[in-house]
């Protein structure tokens, strides 16, 4: 008889998502806001076109790069702490079996049972039960740069071709508006969807991504507008 019991965990999705919702909310945020303020400032279409692009190239390229440097510096950090286990383990094995017995103590088994089990564990994989248990590294939450920093152009990218398009197909006087608008309801579907991968509650991630986009759209706007009126 099968023992799937179709139960799906979320957590091997924390690498990715968390990089490519960041990418998209930053795309929509970061061009939305930047074509609110050239427009303000009363510019052709053409030049907030130019400006969004720009903007979409040079944002999509700092998020990969980012994120790269970012998670290779967390990577580096996790096989440092590895290499240090497995020459704990090298040399002191029966102190690191005692410290995974009263690891497994701690969480409420008992202290034979315990021992039993960090004995099995080690024998099977000595290494990854310490890196699992005792530092908190696994394979699912294991830093993968080149994977994050991919998501996070990508993302970025398509989150910021949102408001371009918007530009293309709206009367110019009303780019400001219509872009800070449509903007607003990108990213409210970006934090439902984001909510509904990562199993989060939907009111509350929506609220969040919604008004940090409406301040930074606000506050880029204002600065346009002043500039504007000075040219």
């Amino acid at each position: 008889m099968s023992t799937d019991h179709g139960e799906h965990h979320r957590t091997g999705r924390i690498g990715w998502l968390r990089a490519a919702v960041l990418g998209a909310n930053d795309g929509i945020v970061s061009t939305a806001s930047l074509i609110v303020g050239v427009a303000a400032a009363n510019a052709a279409r053409d030049s907030v076109l130019i400006a969004g692009v720009a903007g979409l190239v040079a944002g999509a390229m700092s998020m990969a790069a980012g994120e790269y440097v970012s998670v290779s510096s967390q990577a580096d950090t996790e096989r440092a702490e590895l290499a240090r286990e497995q020459h704990e383990l090298t040399i002191h094995r029966d102190f690191e079996m005692e410290e995974l017995t009263s690891i497994y103590v701690q969480r409420g088994v008992d202290p034979t049972l315990a021992k039993q089990v960090a004995q099995q564990l080690m024998a099977h994989n000595a290494l990854e039960a310490h890196a699992r248990d005792e530092i908190g590294i696994s394979d699912v939450l294991s830093a993968r740069p080149v994977q994050a920093a991919l998501a996070s152009a990508a993302s970025f990218a398509v989150g910021a071709v949102l408001p371009l398009l918007i530009v293309l197909v709206v009367p110019e006087t009303a780019i400001a508006l219509v872009v800070t608008a449509a903007s607003l309801i990108f990213l409210a579907l970006l934090g439902i969807l984001s909510a509904r991968v990562g199993g989060a509650p939907v009111l509350k991630s929506t609220l969040r991504v919604t008004f940090w986009g409406a301040l930074a759209m606000g506050i880029t706007a204002v600065v346009g507008s002043l500039f504007g009126t000075t040219v």
